[in-house]
């Protein structure tokens, strides 16, 4: 009899648990300690995965315990010295007080706690997973002065976009977006790896719902385009995407032109705003994560995880080129890869024609950078450029502690990164619209106009000493640079 009575008990024993837990969790205070228990043993769990992935990892406790910050952006030049949560990093020009004063996403915003903002969590479901696509693109395939094809992809827009935009031209107003009848383009150009990660997937599908007319740039031999010469894009190499954003000026003449990269897609976007200075058909471009340094980025270690799945996306596109690929697939870092597909020569040599800044002091547009400290797949914060931010007027750094590489995630959903950028292209607009209608009304207070720079200039490349220069389209440039005072 005793022996039914206590199989009986423990029978009823996972009921009884269970009635008890949940009658505990009517508290307050068992809810809260319950929840910090679970999150505590879920970081643990985190810090083995870690661990054995040889991921790097953030071992500061606040990232699983706390609530993020959200203290105000600041101006900072000179010392670099920064305070916590986000930093606006820049010269303090005319341009980057107007920014403050009417740039909203600046206020620090909620970005995720862990573990939805851990910065491994965040990189890699910004490079493969998200939203269902609902975007819909046209190709248009380039041919280039050498033979060679890039593809432009042009966003065509989902139900409810063309619904918005139909209903605002028949009522004869602006598009959504607040710029002009004539719908800006936005240009994007991914990771130098190539294809379209769904982090930028949502930016795009996040700028046509503000209007935007939305290209996205592939260089040869990536994402399905045609490899057709035996070369492909060299890291810092800008030629092509001249040639192509030349091709969308002349497709769209009237609408201003805008470009955002993704990581390791800023090497070509810098070294071509280097290269083109103040004949680039930009109106200022920005960079999400981008990469600054080059050849720092190839040389520093990435974590196996992520060094294996680049490597991995770089060696498929060789499959179809037309080339001996024996020696290269054969490579075991990202270095080895770029230096047996590309180096010629000697390895310093490449990078004196394809390091992303080296021209930096020819920029003659706003560039956006937004990077975080715990980004996973770029060399540590400590060694951004931080003294091109504090004294080149063209171009602004927003750092924050927060956001993995091309994350951004915020505590409730979206992506914070998608709203600045878009923003910033917005108030930039502005700016340069009230300096230009200023600059009429002044008669002898104009800063003078940076000098045109011909595109002649630019410097030649071993692959192109048989071709002739590129030639700039003509037109004139009549945007006042008083923001640089």
């Amino acid at each position: 009899m005793a022996s039914f009575a206590w199989d009986y008990l423990l029978c009823l024993f996972p009921s009884l648990l269970f009635f008890l837990l949940r009658l505990g969790l009517r508290w307050h205070s068992v809810r809260y300690w319950t929840r910090l228990a679970v999150r505590a043993a879920g970081w643990r769990l985190w810090v083995i995965v870690c661990l054995i992935l040889e991921m790097p990892l953030d071992r500061n406790t606040r990232t699983w315990n706390k609530e993020p910050e959200s203290p105000g952006p600041d101006i900072l030049s000179g010392s670099g010295q920064t305070s916590d949560g986000l930093r606006l990093i820049c010269k303090p020009t005319a341009l980057a007080k107007y920014l403050l004063q009417h740039w909203g996403c600046l206020a620090m915003p909620r970005l995720a706690a862990w573990p939805k903002g851990d910065p491994h969590l965040q990189t890699l479901s910004s490079l493969l997973s998200g939203q269902v696509d609902t975007v819909q693109f046209t190709r248009d395939n380039l041919l280039l002065r050498d033979g060679g094809v890039v593809a432009l992809d042009w966003a065509v827009g989902t139900r409810l976009c063309e619904a918005i935009r139909r209903k605002e031209h028949q009522s004869g107003g602006k598009v959504l977006g607040c710029f002009t009848l004539t719908p800006p383009v936005l240009l994007l150009i991914p990771q130098s790896w190539g294809g379209m990660t769904p982090h930028l997937k949502m930016l795009c599908h996040q700028a046509m719902d503000q209007g935007f007319y939305v290209v996205v740039f592939h260089p040869r031999g990536t994402a399905g385009c045609p490899l057709t010469t035996t070369r492909m894009t060299e890291f810092g190499d800008p030629a092509d995407l001249e040639q192509a954003v030349a091709y969308i000026h002349r497709r769209h003449p009237s609408s201003m032109l805008v470009a955002v990269s993704e990581g390791s897609g800023s090497g070509v976007l810098l070294s071509y705003l280097g290269e083109c200075g103040s004949s680039t058909h930009l109106t200022a471009a920005a960079a999400i994560s981008p990469v600054l340094l080059g050849q720092l980025w190839f040389e520093t270690a990435m974590p196996p995880v992520y060094r294996w799945g680049a490597l991995f996306h770089r060696k498929l596109q060789l499959s179809r080129a037309v080339l001996d690929v024996d020696r290269v697939l054969s490579c075991s870092s990202l270095r080895d890869f770029e230096e047996t597909l590309f180096c010629a020569s000697d390895w310093d040599s490449y990078w004196d024609r394809n390091e992303p800044l080296r021209d930096a002091d020819e920029v003659a547009v706003p560039v956006l950078c937004i990077c975080s400290r715990d980004d996973p797949l770029l060399p540590p914060a400590s060694t951004l450029p931080l003294t091109l931010f504090q004294n080149n007027p063209y171009f602004l750094l927003v750092l924050t502690d927060r956001g993995g590489h091309c994350g951004f995630t915020l505590e409730g959903c979206g992506t914070w990164s998608h709203a600045v950028v878009l923003e910033y292209f917005r108030v930039v607009t502005d700016f340069l619209k009230r300096e230009e209608g200023g600059a009429r009304n002044r008669t002898s207070t104009t800063v003078p106009s940076r000098r045109r720079r011909p595109i002649m200039t630019r410097k030649s490349r071993p692959q192109e000493a048989e071709q002739s220069s590129v030639t700039a389209e003509e037109g004139n440039f009549t945007w006042k640079r008083s923001y640089t005072r």
